[in-house]
């Protein structure tokens, strides 16, 4: 069997010292340009992989980033939004050759004392925020922690954190605009939790576009974003005597759900009924008739607050601590398809 690599051996073959070997590898001061440059590549043409345990040990640092949510495991595994999220970041970290440690909890002390046990157990360097709340105290409580943290969602007025986040509101008026185009007067959104900070942001701005708009009625009922919610309170929803002539849902697998109600109760989509999904995913265009939805680059997203945060552990942003390092990314664009038109005989 072969013998595995060394420094030692990157050391002889490079003429130079194991310490100079060391800072090559792990990035730090303390050789030329030159020598690094020399170093690494001796080092990928012997096939050296580092000892992650070992490095860490020596860089006090665990070479892993952290992630606590609060969703089940099922919920998880049927939303694509955060599968999307997770690849974005797994493919910034993997880059890096850094792991992700991902835990499901199921309240908000949970969480936080699971960062405490992370930080003290220096299990990670950093964490990821999801799922952002209206006043959510884990932003205070993991800045006090002195754990350094990126809040994905937002904007949040007097963070203690650095965030990254996108503009929910604007799409809000744009697809209100769109539906009142194509003749709609009443419409009703199936929005998500309510303790979430991006569904009051949506709540307030869909409520102020209708409002603009004059539509004949405009109602929002929250759910927990689960294909049987969605089901449920749509199927409420055209029942009743007015129904709505279109649909917008917080997330693709609510809308899905709807749209199969709406063939349930025998609903012409778009002719009767339009629906629209908030986030785009493959599932959406595997429908019939296909689902117009909001379309962003989650994945994107995902290592946008990766980078952010790995800039925060590097020291690189010093005002990041009081909040002031947030990244706007670019707004949800609504892609039209099959399931919107022009209404025809209610």
């Amino acid at each position: 069997m072969s013998r595995r690599t060394t420094i030692a051996d990157i050391a002889q073959a490079a003429g130079v010292s194991k310490g100079a070997v060391s800072y090559a590898l792990n990035g730090r001061p303390g050789v030329s340009a030159a020598t690094r440059e020399r170093i690494l590549a001796i080092a990928s043409e012997m096939g050296f992989v580092p000892n992650r345990a070992a490095r860490s040990l020596s860089v006090s640092s665990a070479q892993a980033v952290g992630i606590a949510l609060r969703r089940t495991a099922r919920t998880l595994g049927i939303e694509p939004y955060f599968m999307e999220l997770i690849s974005g970041i797994e493919a910034t970290l993997s880059s890096g050759s850094l792991g992700l440690t991902l835990q499901i909890v199921g309240s908000v002390d949970e969480e936080l004392e699971v960062y405490r046990r992370w930080w003290a157990e220096r299990r990670v360097d950093g964490v990821l925020l999801c799922d952002v709340g209206v006043d959510d105290r884990r932003l205070e409580a993991v800045a006090r922690l002195g754990l350094p943290a990126v809040a994905v969602g937002g904007p949040i007025e007097g963070s203690a954190l650095p965030s990254v986040w996108h503009d929910d509101a604007e799409p809000c008026r744009e697809v209100l605009e769109y539906l009142f185009a194509l003749g709609h007067r009443r419409v009703a959104r199936v929005a998500g939790l309510p303790r979430l900070l991006h569904t009051t942001i949506r709540d307030g701005a869909f409520a102020e576009a209708a409002g603009d708009l004059a539509f004949e009625s405009f109602e929002t009922v929250h759910s927990d974003y689960s294909g049987e919610q969605g089901a449920r309170i749509t199927r409420r929803l055209l029942t009743q005597p007015s129904r709505p002539t279109a649909l917008v849902y917080d997330n693709d697998v609510m809308a899905i759900s709807g749209l199969g109600v709406a063939h349930e109760l025998g609903l012409a989509v778009p002719e009767q009924l339009s629906i629209v999904a908030w986030d785009d995913s493959p599932l959406c265009r595997f429908t019939h008739p296909s689902l117009t939805a909001f379309s962003r680059d989650i994945p994107a997203y995902g290592s946008k607050a990766v980078e952010m945060l790995l800039s925060l552990i590097d020291g690189e942003h010093s005002g990041a601590a009081d909040g002031s390092f947030a990244t706007q990314c670019p707004p949800a664009q609504l892609s039209p398809r099959g399931s919107t038109g022009p209404l025809g005989p209610v």
